[in-house]
C-alpha cells in the first residue's frame, strides 16, 4: 500500500502489525514537519508550491491541501495565493508541540469507545453551535453540506457530508482548536456515524435535525442551536 491508499469508508487503515496507519494527509504532516525542522527554516519563511511538494513527498496534491490546511488551523502555515515564486505558504511558527500532540490525537482515536467520541462531540459541538449563533457564520458550508446530504446515494456519501456539516459547525464558533479536534476526530465519527444511519434505515430525522441546527444558528439562537444539538446526536447514538 502506498502513502495515497485509502481504505474504503468506515475502516480503519491498518499496518502489518494490525495497529491503525495514519492517513495519507496525516504521514504528509509529519513528514513536513521534519522538513521543516531538518531545513532549519523560520518564520517568515515560504513553503514550496502544493505541485511542488506533493511531487518531493510523492502523495496526491489533495493530501498536500489538507495537511497545508490543518497547519494552517494550527498557526503554523499562512496559506498565500500565486504562482512562481509567490506560491507556497509561509511558515509563521515553528510547528513544536501542538502539531505532534494532533498527530498522536489521530494515531490514537482508533482505540475510543464510541460513548467516548459522542460525549466529546457533545460537549464540543454545543460550545460550537452556541458561538456559531451568534456570529452567524459558516452557514454556506453548512447549507452545502445539507443539500449534498439530501442527494446522497447512500450511508458512506451521507456520514460523508455529515461530517462536513458538524465540521463546519465547529470552524464557524472560530475557535481554531475545537476546529482541529473535531478533524482529528472524524475517523472515529465516520466508523460510528455509518453504524448509526444504517441502523435507523431513514436519514429523514436526521436530516430534520440537520436543519433544525442550521435555522437555530442561522437566526441567532443559540440556546435552541445548543438543545438541537444534543437532541440530534441522542437520536443518532441513543445512550445506553
Amino acid at each position: 500500500m502506498t502513502v495515497d491508499d485509502r481504505p474504503e469508508p468506515g475502516t480503519v487503515r491498518r499496518g502489518a502489525s494490525g495497529r491503525p496507519r495514519p492517513r495519507a494527509f496525516e504521514e504528509v504532516l509529519a513528514r513536513i514537519e521534519g522538513w521543516i525542522a531538518a531545513d532549519g527554516l523560520t518564520v517568515g519563511d515560504r513553503l514550496p508550491g502544493e505541485r511542488q511538494l506533493a511531487e518531493q513527498l510523492q502523495v496526491s496534491r489533495s493530501s498536500v491541501r489538507e495537511a497545508l490546511r490543518v497547519l494552517e488551523t494550527l498557526g503554523v502555515v499562512s496559506s498565500q495565493a500565486g504562482r512562481g515564486p509567490d506560491a507556497g505558504a509561509v511558515l509563521t511558527s515553528r510547528p513544536g508541540g501542538a502539531l505532534t500532540g494532533l498527530l498522536r490525537l489521530n494515531l490514537g482515536l482508533a482505540t475510543l469507545s464510541m460513548r467516548e467520541v459522542i460525549d466529546t462531540r457533545l460537549m464540543i459541538e454545543q460550545w460550537a453551535a452556541e458561538h456559531a449563533a451568534r456570529s452567524r457564520t459558516g452557514l454556506d458550508e453548512m447549507a452545502r453540506a445539507l443539500a449534498a446530504m439530501d442527494a446522497a446515494s447512500g450511508p458512506e456519501e451521507f456520514v460523508e457530508h455529515d461530517i462536513a456539516f458538524h465540521v463546519a459547525i465547529t470552524e464557524a464558533s472560530g475557535n481554531r482548536l475545537t476546529s482541529a479536534i473535531m478533524r482529528a476526530l472524524r475517523d472515529s465519527v465516520q466508523r460510528f456515524a455509518i453504524d448509526a444511519v444504517v441502523r435507523l434505515g431513514d436519514t429523514r430525522d436526521l436530516q430534520a435535525d440537520h436543519r433544525r441546527i442550521y435555522a437555530a444558528i442561522r437566526d441567532g439562537d443559540a440556546a435552541t442551536a445548543v438543545s438541537a444539538i444534543a437532541v440530534h446526536l441522542a437520536r443518532a447514538y441513543p445512550p445506553d
